[in-house]
């Protein structure tokens, strides 16, 4: 079984430039946005576009792929304009994601803004009920930081997410900065050993998909959102360690969200967490 790990590349230019950025980063599995992270747009993509991109994931070994989606997304919110809103930009999220052969669409559950921990699941549950899922695609929970009233800071909330719905192609993305920020232990072998032990009984291992690679800026339980590079944040090599040798994500695809300039890039973030890998 070959170790996928890969880094969410810009779709510019066409959505197969894609491949050829995750291939200079060393990645062979990979994230990319259907539209505008900040806007509500998402791309209409040609029967022409969606080939080349099929195409260039097949000759490259690419896959599988995420898309994530937009920013704006709140399907907690008791606002009945941006819960439209919100249900609306998935569904084409989810159409491009058949469309271009990607396995999976990834969302933030969204905060409840006041209505209360329980009305903002249920909303959640009812929207993602209300969308049409593709056969080809599973629609993936990403844990959150916690901060203010999101929901999805601990497994917990996301097996009643997962639960809730009346789909059957959902599931649950875990990433490493959010995690840490909601007060998960990484970094220690004891305190790794007892989050997967929490994911087991509270959220069900099998509900977990993908992973999202990212060190953090911020200390253990601050909830705040900041990502590091691999092994330079609060996490550190031991943290990444753990979670690359775990056997039981062994077979999951890794996507790195780590900082990207000129200096330092995915290509070294990548290279570090092949490094850990036993």
């Amino acid at each position: 079984m070959s170790f996928k790990v890969g880094a969410h590349v810009s779709v510019a230019g066409g959505a197969e430039k894609a491949i050829e950025r995750q291939k200079e980063v060393g990645g062979n599995c990979g994230q990319i946005f259907a539209g505008s992270p900040r806007t509500w747009s998402v791309k209409e993509y040609s029967e022409e576009d969606a080939e080349r991109f099929i195409q260039g994931c097949n000759d490259s070994g690419q896959g599988p792929y995420t898309i994530h989606s937009t920013y704006l997304v709140n399907l907690a919110t008791p606002k009945d304009d941006l819960l439209e809103k919100s249900k609306d930009c998935i569904q084409k999220e989810l159409y491009a994601a058949e469309q271009l052969g990607v396995e999976y669409v990834v969302f933030h559950p969204g905060a409840h803004t006041g209505s209360g921990r329980e009305a903002g699941i249920e909303t959640i549950v009812s929207a993602v009920d209300d969308l049409v899922i593709p056969d080809s695609v599973t629609l993936l929970f990403e844990n959150t930081a916690g901060k203010g009233t999101t929901l999805g800071k601990s497994f917990g909330e996301l097996r009643e997410m997962v639960e809730g719905t009346s789909q059957d192609n959902v599931g649950v993305c875990i990433d490493t900065c959010h995690a840490h920020a909601a007060g998960y232990d990484i970094s220690s072998e004891e305190g790794f050993s007892d989050m997967v032990q929490e994911i087991r009984e509270d959220l069900g291992l099998e509900n977990v998909k993908v992973l999202h690679l990212n060190d953090s800026k911020d200390e253990r339980g601050s909830e705040k959102d900041n990502h590091e590079h691999i092994g330079e944040g609060n996490i550190g090599d031991q943290g990444f360690r753990n979670l690359v040798n775990a056997e039981v994500f062994e077979s999951l695809p890794m996507v790195l969200e780590t900082p990207n300039s000129d200096d330092k890039g995915y290509k070294e973030n990548i290279d570090r967490i092949k490094e850990l890998r036993n």
